[in-house]
């Protein structure tokens, strides 16, 4: 009996410290990607989308505060404290930060427009809802009725009289616009202006969304057209005058702007932090629902995971949510000590897109490197399109390569293609930068639906939302608990990415001498090479806090580096 009792103790102490072993595994071990990938899997974050991209958002509307208070509840289900209820042992907590808006907010309600004499709308909202141009007034209840004006440059203005017509062109909403309903007294117009990339021909029905500026005074309005519409009133236009009828119903209103941000506290050094942005503003699913639900399903399983006493964090885990560059930028500058402690950002941004739909890909947009003024081989522009750099805008830092590396561990796991892009700027990523702050931006293009009203929830992909959400957090809990062993190992990337760079720079130079290109330039560019990355290796030492733990392996890294990058410039000297 003695033993039996004693035996089973035994077994009982085993089990109890297997137990315990596995709650911390996650920490002791560091395989976060065996964890997130099991626990992570895309449902919320594609409920949210599903939920957020029913609206139009903008900042102060029904739909965007819709999306806050939303983010709100499922914060507050996974565990979150509000922070006037918080106390300080609380590691979980949030807060919605309320500004008045300066100027009202908008939003659209209704719209069509009808051919004379047609009984087949031309347009109308309900099924192309970004027809209507932000900061457009209402019409009278029975809408608008004139003569369309079609021109093909805005000289033709001072040669038609428009004043209380419809005026009718294919260029720029905004410089049509002025001209037209401002300076010319129109009373509204139409425009076309979508890019080669939308692919319109086939895409016949999708329309970008514009805007003009509001003014009250005159209370204007604008339509942006799809493919087909501008089509078949052309067409109409060339057989004899049209007249249309055009109603418009908008809501222009004073409003507050709401800015949320979740936290989970770090315990060591809860000062220092990563930040997630993801702006809830734009009308479209891709087009930033995806980057709302991402940040939401990172957020509730840190929490689950800090609940179960299976992660802590060192540093401080933040998420952003609000209006796009906006709610940044604020943030990085309303606090300068805050700023300061922010090591890291990362603007999360049309991150969830089914690209056999799309036709885009993911992508990583580096945070400005030697790419963004030689752009060459592998490394191209999207079509977004980004404009030539200086070296003196370089911003040297081991960030771009270690998410670059958890990406594309996370790729070969999941089967999932993941691509880098120069940087571009034009998200969040921006505000964070110009604050001396490393940051990427995460995000799919070429995208055939961007911006248009065909970016809905079909396009999304709750497994690309997944692989998305999977290596973000990954990164982020390697980043927020980096310690000795960690700060090697991404040194250790650092110089692979070095030595394989070097190399394909020496490749694509002496592929640019053979087109007549000079060797001055090849040498240009692999001593830039050689500086982003050494500059890059010094970086680490921010990592951790004693670091002369490192230095041995900075050192050895960058001897590595300036070996290779000396005898491949002998290539290139006479």
């Amino acid at each position: 009996m003695y033993k039996k009792f004693t035996y089973v103790i035994i077994v009982f102490t085993m089990l109890a410290s297997c137990q315990s072993n596995e709650t911390k595994s996650i920490e002791s071990t560091k395989n976060y990607f065996d964890v997130v990938n099991k626990q992570l899997t895309g449902e919320l974050a594609y409920n949210t989308t599903a939920f957020v991209e029913k609206y139009w958002r903008v900042v102060g509307n029904t739909g965007f505060n819709a999306s806050i208070y939303y983010i709100a509840e499922q914060l507050e289900v996974a565990g979150y404290i509000r922070e006037e209820k918080a106390k300080p042992t609380d590691v979980l907590t949030y807060r919605i930060e309320k500004r008045p808006l300066e100027s009202p907010t908008w939003e659209p309600v209704d719209a069509s427009i009808m051919i004379l004499g047609e009984s087949l709308p031309l347009l109308k909202h309900e099924t192309n809802t970004n027809m209507l141009a932000l900061n457009s007034y209402s019409t009278p209840t029975e809408g608008i009725t004139a003569e369309v004006v079609y021109i093909k440059n805005l000289s033709e203005l001072k040669s038609k009289d428009i004043k209380g017509k419809i005026v009718f062109a294919e260029m720029s909403m905004r410089s049509l616009f002025s001209a037209a309903i401002v300076k010319g007294g129109a009373a509204g117009v139409l425009s076309y202006s979508n890019p080669e990339y939308l692919q319109p021909q086939k895409n016949t029905t999708s329309i970008q969304f514009r805007s003009i500026p509001l003014n009250p005074d005159i209370k204007p309005w604008a339509i942006a057209m799809s493919y087909e519409a501008k089509e078949r009133l052309k067409s109409k236009l060339n057989e004899d005058t049209v007249t249309l009828n055009v109603k418009v119903e908008t809501k222009i209103y004073k409003s507050e702007e709401l800015t949320i941000v979740a936290e989970v506290k770090g315990l060591k050094a809860p000062n220092e932090r990563l930040v997630f942005s993801a702006h809830v503003q734009e009308p479209g699913a891709n087009d930033n629902a995806t980057g709302v639900g991402v940040a939401l399903e990172m957020a509730v399983l840190t929490a689950k995971l800090i609940k179960n006493k299976a992660l802590s964090l060192d540093r401080t885990l933040t998420f952003l949510w609000g209006d796009e560059i906006i709610s940044t930028r604020r943030y990085v500058q309303e606090n300068k000590k805050r700023a300061r402690d922010i090591k890291w950002g990362i603007s999360l941004d049309m991150v969830g897109e089914n690209t056999d739909l799309t036709g885009g890909t993911f992508l990583i947009e580096k945070m400005p490197d030697p790419s963004a003024i030689w752009t060459r081989g592998n490394d191209m522009h999207s079509e977004w399109g980004g404009s030539k750099m200086k070296l003196s805008d370089m911003k040297p830092h081991y960030l771009n390569d270690f998410l670059i590396d958890k990406f594309i561990e996370q790729g070969n796991r999941a089967n999932w293609v993941v691509k880098t892009n120069p940087f571009e700027g034009g998200s969040d990523h921006v505000p964070f930068l110009r604050g001396h702050i490393p940051s990427v931006l995460f995000w799919h293009f070429t995208d055939q639906f961007y911006h248009t009203d065909n970016d809905r929830l079909d396009k999304v992909s709750q497994e690309t939302l997944k692989n998305v959400g999977t290596a973000a957090l990954i990164s982020a809990f390697e980043l927020l608990n980096a310690n000795i062993v960690s700060a090697k190992e991404i040194i250790k990337t650092i110089e692979t990415s070095a030595i394989k760079r070097l190399n394909e720079e020496l490749k694509q130079g002496k592929i640019a001498l053979d087109k007549g290109e000079d060797s001055k330039t090849q040498l240009e560019i692999i001593d830039a090479w050689e500086d982003w990355y050494l500059k890059s290796v010094d970086t680490t030492k921010d990592l951790i806090s004693d670091k002369k733990q490192i230095e041995v392996s900075i050192e050895k890294a960058k001897t590595a580096i300036k070996t290779l990058a000396k005898k491949n410039k002998e290539a290139f000297k006479d």
